[in-house]
């Protein structure tokens, strides 16, 4: 399965999005967010960060702040490039030491650092459907994360 497409008609439907990708993410996984303004591309990581035991509460956008750490069962980093200027400044942010961790690295407004994502990596499309509904377009570049959709739609098929 090269991708997934997954309609979320409500909230608890994006938690568990999230949930289920907190269990099927490699170590090491870099996930580029795809979405406009308010598309839940922030909700989205919030709800990765549940699922790896992270309060949920504690997980803000860092567009201003650019970088958030989070420690859950496995480190989660949040990382935001709405505010750069261009891709030199978000390389200044060294993302590379976040790319090649063991954590997992959810990068916002990744249409603006395409070119600095590792050559693995799951992309996220958010396409806003209705108040609270989201179509999640899913899919994977490389070896590491190819197996990313298929695993995913077989565990939300699990929770349904």
């Amino acid at each position: 399965m090269k991708s997934l497409v997954y309609e979320a008609k409500d909230e608890q439907a994006t938690a568990a999005l999230g949930r289920a990708l907190a269990e099927v993410l490699p170590p090491g996984t870099t996930v580029a967010l795809y979405g406009t303004l308010g598309a839940g591309k922030t909700r989205l990581v919030q709800a990765v960060a549940e699922g790896l035991g992270v309060d949920r509460n504690q997980v803000v956008s860092p567009t201003f702040v650019l970088i958030q750490e989070y420690q859950g069962r496995r480190p989660l980093f949040h990382l935001d490039a709405y505010r750069l200027r261009d891709e030199d400044e978000f390389l200044e942010l060294g993302p590379d030491e976040y790319f090649e961790s063991e954590g997992i690295t959810l990068v916002e407004w990744a249409d603006r650092v395409v070119d600095c994502l590792p050559a693995e990596h799951v992309n996220i499309h958010v396409e806003v459907t209705g108040s609270h509904a989201r179509r999640f377009t899913i899919s994977a570049t490389g070896a590491s994360c190819g197996e990313v959709p298929r695993r995913l739609s077989e565990r939300l098929a699990d929770t349904d």
